[in-house]
């Protein structure tokens, strides 16, 4: 919920920037041939407009004076963010540095102990087991350091998304208003320049296509109808916020083509044309559709950003009925403002994912030396006992009366057929022994 809040946020700071900009224009005079008394009273509306307009600019620079607050706020969270990230990476350097020195110092402490004892055989044994934790131990490394490597490009990616945002909103606005003449009258022409604004947004968004949002998926219903909505942005816990680019703008070319005496009447077209796509969008119940989890909000995409505007400011309820049915109304530059915090909320949860990831394999390199350890040991008993097995053989061979050597001697001295000559150090050492 708090996503969606952050994004309902980030809509509506759009819509009160767009309403700032409306009393950047100016209705030109008109001349008037009616007498003076008209003159007078148009002279008193014309100031009591003023008035009213002063009266919402003034709200207008409040609401601006706390965006920018709110901006401030959260550059100072992004520093100490980037600052906690800095300090993670440092304290992992050094973990990882004291794990590896005293892995080194212990494994150095147990080969030197019983290298001494290890026949060549069993140096082969003690490189196989090696060899398996020395790459669990160089796998564990680059995941550390490709971890800290994301983060500060993530921190330096949004950086640079943040400054170039302004500037990718006026090159959308330009682009979507030049081209809003060669669309006059053609609705599929319109669908198909919709998509194509809609499919700029989401390529310069930061979003991955078929991993955080797809494109013109069919569901079905508890009815079995089929629907295709025009995208699915997917979001973390699972939910989904669907934008849908159909709105017609037939009505509003005709606002902008037509004459001063036809305006009045195609703005209320375009304005019903909005709220009768509302409607259809309502009734759709985009929300009931199988593999569509979690929707709290529609997105009603407008391609063209003046006929988002124009709407808008004519029609003050039309945001806040959109609301009330769970549908947005976004043009490219606040769907890009929201596309943009969905995808660092995805980078955010993609890190959070890594560093369980890198937890988990920690505590699984961690017992795979520790079973390593107690490998060695029981290596080392098996030596010991070895050692002690071998001693007490080597005593029935030349220690003692009648030990073994001394035996094989008497043998041969009384005249047995022999090939094979003792060794001579171990003959003394029997003789010394009785």
């Amino acid at each position: 919920m708090e996503i969606i809040w952050l994004i309902s946020g980030v809509i509506l700071g759009g819509v009160g920037s767009w309403m700032i900009a409306k009393f950047k224009f100016a209705s030109e005079a008109k001349d008037s041939e009616a007498g003076l008394q008209v003159e007078k009273e148009r002279v008193a509306n014309l100031q009591r407009d003023a008035d009213v307009l002063k009266k919402e600019l003034q709200e207008e620079r409040a609401n601006v004076l706390g965006l920018n607050n709110k901006l401030s706020s959260t550059e100072a969270d992004y520093r100490n963010l980037e600052e906690k990230l800095r300090d993670q990476k440092r304290e992992l350097e050094k973990l990882q540095e004291k794990f590896s020195l005293e892995f080194k110092n212990l494994a150095n402490e147990i080969f030197e102990e019983k290298s001494r004892k290890f026949t060549d055989q069993n140096k082969i044994n003690l490189g196989e087991l090696l060899n398996p934790l020395r790459e669990k131990i160089t796998e564990f490394e680059k995941k550390v350091e490709m971890n800290s490597k994301e983060s500060l490009e993530q921190s330096t990616a949004l950086r640079e998304q943040l400054k170039g945002l302004r500037e990718l909103n006026q090159q959308m606005s330009k682009e979507a208003e030049n081209l809003t003449r060669a669309l006059k009258g053609d609705t599929k022409a319109q669908g198909n320049w919709g998509e194509f604004i809609l499919e700029s947004v989401l390529e310069k968004s930061g979003l991955e296509k078929g991993r955080e949002y797809l494109v013109q998926e069919s569901f079905t219903n508890e009815d079995g109808r089929r629907f295709q909505p025009d995208v699915i942005i997917r979001l973390p816990e699972d939910k989904n916020i669907i934008i849908d680019s159909k709105v017609s703008l037939i009505a509003y070319e005709k606002y902008v083509a037509g004459d001063e005496a036809e305006k009045e009447i195609n703005l209320k077209a375009h304005i019903l044309s909005i709220r009768n796509h509302l409607k259809g969008l309502n009734l759709k119940q985009y929300e009931q559709l199988h593999g569509v989890k979690g929707l709290d909000f529609i997105l009603m995409f407008v391609p063209i950003e003046p006929a988002f505007s124009t709407a808008v400011q004519s029609d003050v309820q039309l945001f806040n009925d959109a609301y009330d049915k769970n549908i947005v109304i976004v043009s490219p530059s606040t769907l890009m403002a929201t596309l943009r915090t969905i995808a660092n909320i995805w980078k955010n949860e993609y890190q959070s994912q890594n560093a369980l990831e890198i937890a988990r394999q920690g505590g699984d390199l961690y017992d795979k030396f520790v079973a390593f350890t107690e490998d060695l040991v029981k290596v080392g008993n098996s030596l010991d006992s070895t050692q002690k097995v071998y001693r007490e053989a080597m005593k029935k061979l030349y220690d003692g009366r009648g030990n073994l050597v001394n035996r094989a001697k008497k043998i041969k001295e009384l005249g047995a057929k022999t090939s094979k000559i003792l060794d001579q150090k171990l003959i003394d050492r029997a003789s010394e022994s009785e």
